[in-house]
């Protein structure tokens, strides 16, 4: 009987010790994610814009397809989305958002006075052969599974200069810079020829050495002013400078990534559901959560990526990450193909951002 007591005794201790470990780490979760909306969101309770939002039915697309392809994204944000839908449906003033039950948390941004940085990333059509051939010569590789965890991968130079084993390549494209681009937009449409429908390669890994980027280098070199940077003036950089000169920058950054050939027919991005242009953003996920609407005030640009002091809104949707997003920073994923190059590539601005919630 004694010896009873004892074991329930003890079983009792350890499972209110338990209890108390859990509660204590359930509230600590709880503080530090207060202690990021502090840092980074104004919670605001009514904003004065006038304009309408110039995407919504693009964002009407965009739920629906993540209700069909990531069904427990959908559900971990099914109220707002609901309520969003009900706002657009009946009203779709946003200056009466609140009364919808959504209340607005605008992102301090990188002054802390809500501006934050916004980019433009797309889809590129890669010209690419399965076969080594003429111009076609510069590989796009799959990632090597041969190495052992310990041993790093090999750094881009030395990729370039034939470091990985044969097996790995994919295809051969006709460009070292369109093989680079693929790199930084994450993903790319293979176009094979021969009127064969384009295959999608997906983002596969990395090499694991540290990302530098080029449009910093070219800063710091004085080649391009910071406030005309933009993936256009590095295609400008490109092409009044010798491919010898083009590799050497190129190698500079000596991350790399790798992809994987898939049968998928629309772009997806990290969360594993379709990106509709203009509609879907690459955000950094330890500030704002995947699924996420976040209501962005986004600068308009005339056809040299100037600004033209005036705005657009769209609600848009966390659905992708990116390693060179961080902080008060979104990414835009303007399509596919050129006209979506131009728009991506110009974008290196600052714009204003809330996200939208139901607490």
């Amino acid at each position: 009987m004694k010896k009873k007591i004892i074991i329930t005794v003890v079983f009792f201790s350890l499972f209110f010790c338990a209890l108390k470990t859990y509660a204590y780490a359930t509230i600590n979760q709880g503080q530090q994610y207060k202690k990021k909306l502090i840092k980074n969101f104004t919670k605001t309770k009514k904003i004065n814009i006038e304009e309408k939002i110039t995407n919504s039915e693009l964002f009407l697309v965009q739920v629906k397809k993540i209700k069909k392809y990531s069904p427990f994204l959908y559900l971990k944000n099914e109220l707002i989305y609901k309520k969003i839908l009900n706002w657009l449906k009946n009203n779709s003033r946003i200056d009466e958002l609140n009364q919808f039950g959504i209340n607005l948390f605008q992102m301090k941004g990188t002054d802390n006075y809500g501006n934050v940085k916004l980019t433009g990333y797309y889809t590129p059509i890669v010209q690419a052969r399965k076969i080594k051939k003429n111009d076609f010569k510069y590989p796009i590789y799959s990632m090597p599974y041969h190495f052992n965890k310990n041993e790093p991968l090999p750094k881009r130079k030395d990729i370039y200069n034939g470091a990985l084993d044969k097996k790995y390549i994919l295809a051969y494209s006709n460009s070292l810079i369109d093989n680079f681009i693929m790199e930084i937009q994450g993903s790319a449409f293979i176009d094979y020829g021969n009127n064969i429908k384009p295959t999608f390669f997906s983002y596969a890994g990395k090499n694991g050495w540290p990302y530098k980027a080029i449009g910093q280098i070219l800063i710091n070199r004085g080649d391009i002013q910071k406030k005309n940077m933009s993936m256009q003036a590095i295609k400008n950089w490109f092409k009044k400078h010798t491919k010898k000169e083009i590799q050497d920058l190129l190698e500079e950054n000596q991350s790399f990534v790798f992809f994987k050939e898939t049968q998928k027919k629309q772009v997806y991005g990290a969360s594993s559901v379709p990106l509709i242009a203009q509609t879907s953003v690459a955000v950094d996920p330890s500030i704002i959560k995947k699924g996420s609407v976040i209501l962005l005030k986004v600068p308009l640009l005339d056809q040299n990526g100037l600004f033209i002091n005036k705005y657009e809104i769209r609600l848009v949707v966390a659905l992708d990450v990116g390693g060179a997003i961080k902080g008060q920073h979104f990414d835009m994923y303007e399509g596919i193909g050129k006209k979506a190059a131009v728009s991506a590539g110009f974008y290196n601005h600052y714009g204003y951002a809330w996200v939208l919630n139901n607490n």
